[in-house]
This record gives structure tokens, sequence and C-alpha cells, in this order.
């Protein structure tokens, strides 16, 4: 387990962590989530030693990483995965960080085979593209067998082979019962990896919940009915806070017969109720809730530090360049 009890970190008269504590779980692959500017690389730098905190404490299963004898028997964490010696070689390179904890050579192999670069082990790290510095640094992570887990962006440059082989590891090494921190900007990939979230916006914890339960609470939800009795079905969906909206032409019609309607403010079994007694036929009947990136963009609005122009923004919209 992690644990974060009310960190800060000042640099001058910028506050990039204020105050920030929660707890990352073990058996659970748990998101740490932030606009840029957040705080997340400093809070994960304060965690591992590498920076210092003005105030407050981290607790790696109960103690402080600089206290740690053979670290990464206890932590493996990936960083930054360019931050390796271009000229060393794969195995040299993961050979001289497990000779300083005490690890086999053997375990070198074994962790190289695992992240699928045995075939490159002998070639120079600096021929190898990100994908594979990515891996390298996993394997990096892996190599003494560590309870707890910690990577900053591991997904760039992977290709979309290995962005599956990362989420299927990620999750059977939380099913191992290991503590699994991932941080990443790509909310696609956290809500199909991740079970908890932490997110952050300004340095402050803004919350510290399930992907299920984030996305359920967003701040929107639709139900999609298909149905060729459209005009009929309308007028037997009111209430105070029911709205119904038609698809454009283009999109209302499959087929040219079927109408599609997005209805807010009741939910999906009501609707098929007040069809089934209307004798009225649906093809289709679901409910469309917001995705972990919408709920995301909603949640951490006033947490944004860098915007585009409006003219920036209106040049990208349409494709053209800003004066």
């Amino acid at each position: 387990m992690i644990e974060v009890m009310r960190l800060t970190k000042r640099y001058g008269t910028q506050v990039a962590v204020d105050g920030l504590s929660f707890r990352v779980r073990a058996g659970h692959v748990t998101g740490f989530l932030g606009p840029n500017g957040a705080g997340k690389s400093t809070t994960m730098r304060m965690i591992l030693g590498l920076d210092r905190p003005t105030s407050g404490e981290v607790a790696i299963a109960g103690r402080q990483y600089g206290t740690l004898k053979r670290p990464l028997f206890n932590v493996g964490a990936l960083l930054d995965a360019t931050a390796v010696p271009a000229g060393r070689s794969a195995c040299n390179h993961l050979a001289a960080l497990a000779r300083s904890n005490g690890i086999g050579r053997r375990r070198v192999d074994e962790v190289l085979a695992d992240v699928g670069l045995s075939e490159v082990a002998r070639k120079r790290i600096g021929t190898f593209s990100l994908g594979m510095k990515q891996r390298l640094g996993i394997a990096a992570a892996l190599l003494g067998d560590p309870p707890v887990l910690m990577f900053d962006e591991p997904v760039n440059g992977l290709d979309p082979e290995g962005i599956r082989w990362i989420r299927g590891l990620f999750q059977r090494l939380a099913a191992e019962g290991r503590t699994v921190l991932v941080s990443s900007h790509l909310m696609g990939e956290m809500a199909l990896t991740a079970e908890d979230l932490i997110i952050i916006g300004r340095g402050r914890l803004i919350t510290h919940t399930s992907v299920a339960e984030f996305t359920a609470n967003a701040g929107f939800a639709n139900v999609v009915v298909r149905t060729p009795r459209s005009r009929d079905l309308v007028p037997l969906l009111h209430g105070p806070r029911v709205t119904v909206t038609e698809a454009s032409d283009g999109e209302l019609y499959i087929d040219g017969l079927d109408g599609e309607l997005y209805i807010d403010g009741l939910d999906a079994d009501r609707i098929g109720e007040i069809a089934l007694q209307a004798g009225l036929v649906l093809h289709e009947l679901h409910t469309v809730r917001a995705s972990l990136e919408e709920a995301f963009m909603e949640l951490t609005d006033s947490s944004v530090d860098y915007r585009p122009t409006r003219s920036t923004a209106q040049a990208a919209a349409t494709g053209t360049k800003g004066n």
C-alpha cells in the first residue's frame, strides 16, 4: 500500500502539490489522473524520495522509501523511459541495477523475456524506439519482484499490441495482490485498465473513487430509443425534467423507417414499460452514460492551466490557420 499524508511541495512561490492525501490499496490498478501541471509527476517523485516534500509524509507499506536497504525488492517504478544510458546494452543496464540490490543475473533474463526484449538484450539502448525503452523500464521495475509498482505514462510509444500487453500485465500484477499505481493521460486506456481513480488538479485531491462510480455519477446519462413509432412514443414521454431530442434527419432514420430518440429524465426501464403499455415496438433501447474521458473533462475543467486561445481553438476546428 502507498499512503500519502498531507503532502505539499513548493518551488519558490509556486505550489506544485498542496496538502495532498490518499491511499493506494493493494490488489487493484489505480489510475492517477489530472490535467498537465496537476502535480502527478511531482507526487510520484516524492513517493520515491527523488524530491523532498516541503511538508507532509509518504509511506510505502509503512516505511519511507529512503529507509529501504534494497528498494527494488519493495518498489518498482518507471518514471522516465528515456532516462537510460544510451551506450549500454539492455542486459548490462539491468544487470547493473540488479547487482546494486543483490539480485541474480538469472532474474535479468527472466524480466527481459517477460517484456519481450530477449532478442535485443545485447543491443545498445540508444538504438531502441520509445516503445522498446518503455518495455525496458518496465523490466527494470519488475527486477525485484516487488509488491508495489508505479508507472508514469507507461503507454507512450507503444503500438496497439504493446498497449494491450501492458494492460494485461498491470491487471495480472494487481490480481497477484500487488499495489499498482499508473499515471496516464489516455482516458480510454484507463477506463479499460484501472479499477480505482485518484484525480488531482492544481496539486489538490479532486476525487478518489472507482471507475464505475465515477462514470455512473457523471453529469449526464441519456436513454437511446430506436422505434418506427417515434411520433407516437414522444407524446407519452413527459415529466418535469424529461427532454426528448430527435437525431438529425441523416441519423434519425435507419433504412428510412426507424426514428432514433435521445431521452433525458426517464430511465430505460420506465421507457420500456411506457412503450409496452402503448403497444409500441422498440428496435433498440439502451442507456448511454458519460465516458471516463467526458466525466474527467467535466470534473477537471476548472483545474486546467493551459488552454488554447479562442482563435487557435477555432482554427483547429475549421482546419485553418490563425493570423
